[in-house]
């Protein structure tokens, strides 16, 4: 099994509730030239609820870059103060239709709330943090460069037609890809 990808009770250790196994494809649309609508609609909603612990709230991901293949999940980065405090976000989240499914303290403190429909993926970091300007140095970088964007829209091409026991160890697997082109992204 490869480095990179994490073991069912790895993955069970983060995750709120109980994890569902994938066992199929990975599901790659054509790009939607809706997506950036629908990311505004739930920066609207998101804004609505959390007002001003709001630090900053970014369309990320495949989904927002215009050309890319994706899952068609509309990935959202949420800036707050500090992602540890939950007690500051997570019940008003709630009451928008987000549900706390992932929970990561030794990664950046992550926090990830998907929409009761799944179409949503809102990753949450605190303030500072580098994953969350990695995140959005590497959509920025490969909206710019097309040498790297075909690169990772093959790799991702590629990675979905196998079976994945966890739809994180598609996302693990393109790991090596995402490094390399964010060492370029740097220079």
């Amino acid at each position: 099994m490869d480095d990179n990808v994490r073991s069912d009770e790895e993955l069970q250790a983060i995750t709120v509730g109980e994890r569902k196994l994938h066992n199929n494809t990975i599901d790659l649309q054509e790009y939607d030239p809706t997506w950036p609508t629908q990311y505004q609609a739930e920066e609207e909603k998101i804004h609505r609820a959390l007002q001003s612990e709001v630090v900053q709230l970014e369309h990320v991901g495949s989904t927002s870059i215009p050309g890319m293949s994706a899952k068609p999940i509309i990935d959202i980065i949420l800036v707050v103060h500090d992602s540890a405090e939950e007690s500051g976000y997570v019940q008003a989240l709630e009451s928008v239709g987000y549900k706390l499914i992932i929970r990561e303290p030794d990664w950046y403190e992550h926090r990830m709330l998907k929409r009761n429909d799944e179409g949503v993926n809102l990753h949450v970091f605190s303030e500072g943090c580098e994953e969350s300007t990695r995140m959005l140095a590497f959509r920025d970088h490969l909206r710019a460069n097309e040498e790297d964007f075909l690169l990772y829209k093959q790799k991702k091409q590629e990675l979905s037609k196998h079976t994945w026991r966890h739809v994180q160890h598609y996302a693990d697997a393109k790991s090596e890809v995402v490094k390399e082109i964010i060492q370029r992204a740097n220079r």
